[in-house]
């Protein structure tokens, strides 16, 4: 049945689902082009991205879905732009209000040239995971009437949002969804807000593709190395045989697409769990993992010597079953390692600590490798620090004024046009 109402959705949507021809890219034959459309109602599916949400978009395998954050920024975004017009591919833009208030003509060309425009917030805060209600809803209401405002039909802006730095809290996206916004995150990145260069970019983006097989692709078409990649990424996805995937909002003349719910839920390939529990019942053909030696637990032989490590519980630990041996009077006993040893999650001197004249008696790890860096642990399990120290969110603050550098064409590749007016 599913399948049914499926291929009735599909050939309802004759101009929206469909390959493009060369003819409709003219002067760019053999261009990667959309593959399809889908079109998205936001009431139906409110979470999207399996970054965060049990759901993503019903892609099948080797389908993308590129969407772009932060922007617009002349030059990058217009570079992009040319990339993407180049290939005759549709891709999705969160922009952030006050930066399309200052590049308007950005911001009508993204439309224009057939984007789908969608909100990142009014000024780009960091501050969604925390603040209430209220604030986050000027945020967002002041950065949609902002896109309104510049495109001027309330229409052309899709009620598609995705929540800056990805800090979402529930309270937010429950307003969002009762407001009728789909709230947008992702299925894999490229790493390209962290300044890397345009070749890695590329690598990281191409290299969670392949490993996921399909899913939605967050870049920043504000960031140089982004504008430089994104002609590598397309000519390798078009070369490895994927296709790109446009998303447009439902409208009364355009119905959502129907699927079938298990084509939303995206279900991960899980790592095999340790212990294995078997079952009496069943014969497991795969082979089990070897019981671990006891002269991996305190003592080995290592060139005919007996190595002991010294107990710093006084006692021995009954796993998996207490042992006796004995050891001989030449053992060599190991000192216990000392707590200097062990990067923590956050270092903070104590008075104690700085007036003890023992604090230079052991040479510390962390001297040697110039301290922790800033930031709360990316470990799972460890506290998280201070606000101020806390890990840093996805994407970067918006602080940009006018570009701070050049973009260089890639070898090979034509100089960059002036901006467009």
């Amino acid at each position: 049945m599913g399948i049914r109402r499926t291929l009735i959705s599909l050939l309802l949507l004759p101009p929206l689902v469909g390959m493009v021809q060369a003819a409709e890219c003219p002067g760019h034959p053999g261009a990667l082009g959309v593959s399809r459309t889908i079109v998205l109602d936001p009431a139906e599916h409110p979470l999207l991205g399996t970054l965060q949400y049990k759901e993503s978009l019903p892609l099948n395998d080797h389908e993308v879905v590129l969407t772009f954050d932060d922007g617009p920024l002349p030059p990058y975004t217009s570079r992009v732009l040319d990339t993407l017009a180049a290939e005759c591919v549709k891709a999705t833009f969160f922009l952030v209000g006050r930066m399309a208030l200052g590049y308007p003509q950005l911001v009508r060309r993204e439309y224009n040239e057939g984007h789908t425009i969608a909100g990142h917030s009014q000024n780009h805060p960091f501050t969604f995971a925390k603040m209430s209600v209220a604030a986050a809803a000027k945020e967002i209401v002041g950065g949609f009437d902002s896109l309104r405002t510049v495109l001027g039909d309330p229409k052309a802006v899709a009620p598609f949002f995705r929540i800056p730095g990805l800090l979402r809290q529930n309270s937010v996206e429950r307003y969002l969804a009762a407001h009728g916004y789909a709230t947008w995150s992702l299925d894999f990145l490229a790493d390209d807000w962290t300044h890397i260069s345009a070749d890695e970019v590329a690598r990281r983006a191409l290299q969670r593709i392949e490993e996921r097989g399909r899913g939605i692709l967050l870049l920043h078409d504000i960031q140089p190395a982004t504008a430089l990649a994104l002609p590598m990424i397309l000519t390798e996805l078009k070369a490895r045989g994927y296709k790109i995937v446009h998303v447009a909002p439902a409208l009364a003349d355009r119905p959502a697409i129907v699927a079938d719910n298990d084509d939303w839920v995206q279900r991960h390939h899980t790592r095999p769990s340790w212990p294995r529990v078997l079952s009496p019942d069943i014969t497991h053909t795969q082979s089990t993992v070897e019981a671990p030696s006891l002269a991996n637990f305190g003592v080995a032989e290592r060139a005919g010597q007996i190595v002991a490590m010294t107990n710093p519980f006084g006692r021995r630990v009954p796993w998996p079953s207490e042992v006796s041996f004995a050891v001989p009077a030449e053992t060599e006993l190991l000192p216990s390692p000392a707590a200097e040893d062990f990067i923590y999650h956050s270092i903070r001197a104590t008075s104690s600590f700085a007036a003890s004249p023992h604090k230079h008696a052991r040479p510390s790890l962390l001297a040697a490798k110039g301290g922790p860096k800033a930031g709360a642990s990316r470990v799972p399990g460890l506290p998280r620090g201070p606000a101020s120290v806390r890990t840093r969110p996805i994407g970067h603050q918006l602080t940009i004024g006018k570009p701070t550098a050049d973009l260089k064409p890639a070898s090979g590749a034509p100089g960059l046009a002036a901006a467009r007016p």
